[in-house]
């Protein structure tokens, strides 16, 4: 039996054909699961009930299981969900002082890339997630919290690895007929996979794209970002830039500072380099612990750096991290899975 959480608008349309139901069921379906985030058939009240027996008969309609909600002292939450397969991933639900609320979705469970200062990455990898487990997450979240204005792509696995999954999931996501969320207040952010960057470029969304630098050299890039190994900064300037290009929208790298490792004066000046070849935004993020041997940058060495690069013209900010009392700031999803 399929999950009725997997199919867009065509894939319901054509179900519904071929199970000899006429079109506008599966229009109304859809207002049900997208829009009303009802996933009980027998409270699809403008079903008949004959109609209800029938479609149980054909699919379901699953949600990942909430196995943890965690509160922060900040207001942050944590989600952790478990798969029906076994597997459990996080999502956090985050309030900055606007009150403004973003959800930070998972798109793998665990992380293949095994980045030295990301928890998912020593977490180990388990698989994609499917479409109804991306969505799910949110929906998850939704009923209980309504008016969530953003979304990024941010949390446990790397999205363009995962790529047709996550790509259905965000047309459903912002489709009229579903959430209809903004699309430019959501943000996908990779650790830089070049032909993810450049197939996403094609794609003609107004998403906003977020990398993962964290250093400006191929050496020290290597060291706590092994992906840099297979695809080192000479592929990825080229394909943000085709992105640039091709999409006319800046780009944000993010650089976590870790102190002896990427917060040397040599680390500055690179950074400056690399973005002479290079238009972006750079997020400036301090180190969240995890257990790891790495350490955070002072403060005043991040102040250091924000300065230094905003005297050269580069738009460089801090970006706070929230939920780190309950391990679910930037870096540290996976650890109670």
């Amino acid at each position: 039996m399929k999950n009725l959480l997997d199919f867009d608008q065509k894939e319901l349309i054509a179900a519904v054909k071929e199970a000899g139901l006429p079109i506008f069921r599966a229009k109304q379906l859809y207002h049900w699961l997208h829009k009303r985030l009802i996933f009980d058939f027998n409270e699809m009240t403008d079903l008949s009930k004959e109609l209800r027996a029938q479609l149980q008969g054909m699919f379901y309609i699953g949600l990942p299981k909430v196995k943890q909600v965690l509160k922060a002292k900040d207001g942050t939450r944590k989600f952790v969900y478990q798969l029906d397969d076994g597997p459990l991933i996080e999502t956090v639900l985050i309030q900055d002082a606007t009150d403004r609320k973003t959800v930070c979705l998972s798109t793998q469970a665990g992380c293949p890339l095994k980045c030295g200062f990301c928890a998912t990455g020593s977490s180990g990898f388990k698989r994609n997630l499917k479409v109804s487990e991306i969505i799910g997450q949110l929906y998850g979240i939704s009923r209980d919290v309504p008016d969530i204005s953003n979304l990024v792509f941010m949390g446990m696995g790397e999205p363009f690895l995962n790529y047709d999954n996550v790509m259905k999931a965000l047309r459903m996501l912002t489709a009229k007929e579903g959430p209809n969320f903004g699309q430019r207040k959501i943000t996908i952010s990779t650790a830089g996979i070049p032909e993810g960057i450049k197939r996403f470029a094609d794609e003609n969304l107004q998403v906003r794209l977020a990398i993962s630098l964290n250093a400006s050299d191929d050496k020290t890039r290597g060291k706590i970002m092994p992906v840099n190994r297979k695809y080192p900064l000479d592929q990825l300037i080229p394909a943000v830039n085709y992105y640039i290009k091709k999409t006319g929208r800046r780009v944000t790298f993010e650089y976590i500072m870790l102190k002896g490792i990427n917060d040397r004066r040599q680390d500055l000046e690179s950074l400056k380099q690399f973005f002479t070849t290079i238009s972006a935004n750079i997020n400036i993020i301090p180190f969240n612990a995890f257990g790891h041997t790495y350490q955070p940058s002072p403060p005043e060495t991040i102040k250091f750096f924000i300065k230094a690069l905003c005297a050269e013209g580069i738009s460089a900010v801090e970006r706070s991290s929230k939920g780190e009392d309950i391990l679910a700031a930037c870096g540290q999803l996976a650890l109670l899975s």
